[in-house]
């Protein structure tokens, strides 16, 4: 008899890893790289709901990456590129293990 485990994959669709990998290629750019930033919401559009949560999940991980690093800027330019994707991102942030309040709303009050 075996006793294998049947380990859970999830699968991504081509348009969440085509958004991932864009949204990753904008966070490595400063502000000015313009036409990655305008090409941003078009691929987002893309999404569905699960994978826009998916990808506000991902960017919330960026974001205390970035955090612990000492980049407290990526916060602000996610809110200045889309208000929307920057609210659910900042909802993930508090649903995050060990974050027991909102990490975003103690940077602002530290700024």
């Amino acid at each position: 008899m075996s006793s294998e485990f049947a380990v859970p994959h999830i699968t991504l669709s081509s348009a969440y890893r085509q958004a991932q990998r864009a949204t990753a290629a904008w966070l490595e750019l400063d502000d000015a790289a313009r036409p990655a930033r305008f090409a941003l919401p078009a691929v987002w559009s893309a999404l569905d709901a699960v994978e826009h949560g998916r990808l506000a999940r991902w960017l919330a991980w960026q974001h205390v990456a970035a955090d612990t690093q000492g980049n407290h800027r990526l916060a602000a330019r996610i809110e200045r590129l889309d208000s929307t994707l920057d609210g659910v991102m900042s909802r993930a942030l508090g649903q995050l293990p060990g974050q027991r309040t909102s990490l975003r709303r103690h940077l602002r009050a530290s700024a």
